[in-house]
Formats: structure tokens, C-alpha cells, sequence
């Protein structure tokens, strides 16, 4: 199962290739996708953000909007749960070693919390599969650290995204947090390699999806395969988990495509930052 050991850091896998390699540019981007990202007026504690998890070239801008919403108590814990798109295997996979790295440093995972969201079933597992390659979790890691000091991370990859699985990942996510500060990360794209306009009638229907705040509407989704999204199952669990956290409603913040940054309106993909509050 490639067991986590307590002293296990993993390493940064797409630095260069996601987001610049060299911390000094990468902090410069951030600060410049901070100060030019749009905002919305939340007077609300969001429990939860959904976040896109593609190159900063393309959907950092959509990102940046969503994390300047956000903000964390003192030693928080960030629960991130990704889908993988690289490693199959059944159940839920949670990195429990010392902590992850990106250019920016170290980002410590929460040890306490990752322990016990492993005992809390047995389909949750310490393992690096989901981990190793994935490029889901990291890419939310450095606006983490560009905004925050104080927190650690639950770093969590779904290796299956059913309605069950994300129902029993969103109790015990909820159990683990319940004495401490906290948020939720759902990390996901939207519609993959529409022309612009089809992807954007696709994304709004995913959009007023989420806006709905209706698990069951949502659950009939993921069971009918019916929405476009990598990551539908982490925004499930998110919503649900947000919900025992007492979350009542979700607004999108910002949406886009690829498209808008790189001018090719052939084959686009989407992009979405929202939050539970």
C-alpha cells in the first residue's frame, strides 16, 4: 500500500511544469494574481472552497479569487481532498507523513487529524498512492502559503468519487475537524475540451448545480454521471462536510476557461472558485 512514514516529506512534482519552480517567481505571480483577482462581498464564515487545480497560466486567476475569500483561524487545519488522475485504487488515500513541500517551503501536515481520519474507516488509508504524481493537491499548496501562516494540512486524494464514498469521507472529515479551526478544499476542474460556448452552457448548469446546495440533487449527479467535473466527488464531500460545520449556502466567485487566457476557444477547459458559507 506504500505505507506513509511520520518522517516522510513529498516533494514538489509539478513545480516548473504547473507553476514556476523558482520561489522568488512564484511569489511574484501569486502576489500579482492576489492583487489583480476579483472579489465578492461574503459577510459569512465559509466552511468550504472549491478550487480549480490546472496550470496558474490558466485557471490561477479563478483560483486566486476563491483564496482571497477565505480566511483561517490561528492553527488551522486545511483539509484539501483532490481527485487522482494518475494511481487507481479503491477507497480514499491520506498522506500522514511530515509534510509536503513546494518552492515556497514546507507545508506541514496536520499528524494529529490525518491519524485519526485513518482509524475512522477502513476504506481511508495511509498510502502514498494519489500522492506521488498528482498534481490536484499540490497546485492548491502555494496560495496556502502566500496568504496564511498558521495553518497544516489533511491531505486527501480520492481514488473512487461514488455517492457512498464521499457521504462516508464527508463524516469523517467532519469528525476529525469538529475541535479545531478549520477548512475544506474541494479541488476540481470543470467541462474538458468543449468548443467555448458548448463548455460554457455545460459549466453553468454545473455552477447552478453547485449554487444549489441541494446534496440530493448533487448526489443524482454523481450517480447518473451526469455532471462535468474531475472533481465532483471532493465538492460533494466538501458540501457535505461544510453542511455538519453549518453551512447553509454556496456562491461561485469566479468562473472561466482556458480559453479566456490563451485565445483558442476550440478546446477549452473550465474552471470554477466557490465556497460554502
Amino acid at each position: 500500500m506504500y505505507a506513509v512514514m511520520p518522517e516522510d516529506i513529498r516533494p514538489a512534482a509539478v513545480a516548473d511544469a504547473f507553476y514556476p519552480g523558482d520561489a522568488s517567481a512564484l511569489s511574484l505571480l501569486l502576489d500579482d494574481l492576489f492583487a489583480t483577482a476579483e472579489t465578492s462581498n461574503i459577510n459569512a464564515e465559509i466552511k468550504g472552497l472549491v478550487a480549480p487545480h490546472a496550470g496558474y497560466r490558466y485557471s490561477g486567476k479563478v483560483a486566486a479569487a476563491g483564496y482571497r475569500q477565505v480566511r483561517l483561524g490561528s492553527k488551522a487545519v486545511v483539509a484539501i481532498i483532490a481527485p487522482s488522475h494518475y494511481d487507481r485504487f479503491h477507497g480514499v488515500s491520506v498522506f500522514n507523513g511530515k509534510g509536503y513541500e513546494t518552492p515556497l517551503g514546507l507545508v506541514p501536515v496536520a499528524a494529529e487529524q490525518a491519524n485519526a481520519l485513518i482509524e475512522e474507516n477502513e476504506a481511508i488509508m495511509s498510502s502514498w498512492l494519489g500522492h506521488r504524481n498528482e498534481h490536484a493537491l499540490e497546485v492548491q499548496l502555494p496560495f496556502l502559503q502566500k496568504r496564511f501562516t498558521d495553518f497544516s494540512i489533511l491531505p486527501i486524494v480520492m481514488g473512487e468519487q461514488n455517492v457512498d464514498v464521499c457521504k462516508m469521507l464527508a463524516d469523517a472529515v467532519a469528525a476529525v475537524l469538529k475541535e479545531c479551526s478549520s477548512l475544506i478544499i474541494a479541488s476540481s476542474d470543470l467541462s474538458h475540451f468543449h468548443e467555448d460556448k458548448i463548455a460554457r452552457q455545460i459549466d453553468a448548469a454545473t455552477i447552478r448545480l453547485v449554487e444549489s446546495f441541494d446534496e440530493d440533487r448533487f448526489a443524482g449527479s454523481l450517480e447518473g454521471f451526469t455532471g462535468q467535473f474531475c472533481g465532483g466527488g471532493p465538492i460533494f464531500t466538501a458540501l457535505l462536510a461544510s453542511k455538519q460545520f453549518g453551512a447553509h449556502n454556496a456562491k461561485s466567485v469566479l468562473y472561466g476557461n482556458s480559453g479566456d487566457e490563451t485565445g483558442d476557444l476550440s478546446s477549452v477547459v473550465g474552471y470554477l472558485s466557490a465556497v460554502f458559507y
